[in-house]
């Protein structure tokens, strides 16, 4: 019998299935040094971003174990050692499709809170304060909404963006196929200094912040910056510095650098809308992930 251990949750819908199709899942989270000791138990591996897969958990199920396939129930792999599992022979999947509609409603919802300072005003009503002539918010038609990274998700934000009234200006590494040609393709640079709105839905890049001092610098005064993506793309000192002196309007994140977060001048800022990494978290994108990992599962391990 196959063993699935499941490190950070999953729909229950999926876990039932699996189990009436014949396999064994343990659901339970490994701090990472007792992680070493009981992934050597299990043929799969389900995780999301609390638990992470480095070389050394690779070389412990690889050694002593029997792991041969690690799914990450998301979008992002960053936390997974990929081309080290897979060059000691485990197989490495995630589900990029499931949540993808999910996050582009949630950045839309930022955008437009942001915009009109719901995020910030919900707060301090409930502190007994009436700010009504503090919070002019602006409107998002006609405004250029800068997307960096032009994936399913960014392309997803841009369609019901587009459909508000945003023009859309986007950067990738790669070119884009089939897009249509209301979306125009600029450079870093150019995203930078122009758009009203930046929104960044890419993966970390070899450890480094995509957004620091020197991209800042470049932006319009009064920009709204959005990370939806990955922690650490952003360099959150930098951010800092740039929304207190007015360089940045408001910033939405998401995603931290150190996750749960725990620098306090970040979730103390009044110009910062702060969720705990919920761009996903819908119940439709649940189900649809437990779905994916499913089939991944029979897929490989039959």
């Amino acid at each position: 019998m196959y063993r699935v251990l499941v490190t950070d949750g999953m729909d229950q819908q999926a876990i039932r299935e699996l189990r009436e199709s014949g396999y064994e899942v343990v659901e339970k989270f490994y701090p990472p040094e007792e992680l070493k000791k009981a992934v050597r138990e299990f043929d799969c591996i389900v995780l999301r971003s609390a638990t992470k897969i480095d070389s050394s958990i690779v070389d412990a199920a690889v050694e002593k174990g029997r792991l041969k396939l690690i799914i990450r129930a998301g979008v992002g792999l960053d936390n997974i050692d990929v081309s080290y599992a897979e060059k000691r022979g485990i197989k490495v999947s995630n589900t990029p499709n499931a949540s993808s509609t999910s996050v582009a409603e949630f950045t839309i919802g930022q955008i437009i809170s942001l915009a009109r300072c719901t995020y910030i005003s919900n707060v301090t009503m409930r502190q007994g304060k009436w700010k009504k002539k503090e919070y002019t918010g602006t409107e998002i038609a006609g405004k250029t909404l800068g997307l960096i990274g032009f994936g399913r998700i960014a392309r997803k934000v841009a369609d019901r963006a587009y459909a508000l009234g945003m023009e859309i200006i986007y950067n990738d590494i790669v070119e884009i196929e089939n897009c249509p040609i209301e979306y125009r393709s600029v450079n870093l640079e150019k995203l930078l200094s122009t758009a009203d709105f930046i929104s960044l839905h890419m993966p970390a890049i070899n450890g480094r912040p995509l957004i620091g001092e020197e991209e800042f610098q470049k932006m319009k005064d009064g920009v709204y910056v959005l990370n939806i993506a990955r922690g650490g793309i952003i360099d959150e000192e930098a951010l800092l510095t740039a929304l207190d002196n007015g360089k940045v309007a408001a910033a939405a994140l998401d995603v931290f650098e150190e996750e749960p977060i725990k620098n306090e001048r970040i979730y103390t800022h009044d110009k910062i809308s702060l969720t705990p990494h919920i761009g996903g978290s819908t119940i439709e994108a649940q189900e649809r992930i437990g779905e994916e990992v499913v089939s991944i599962i029979k897929e490989n391990l039959i």
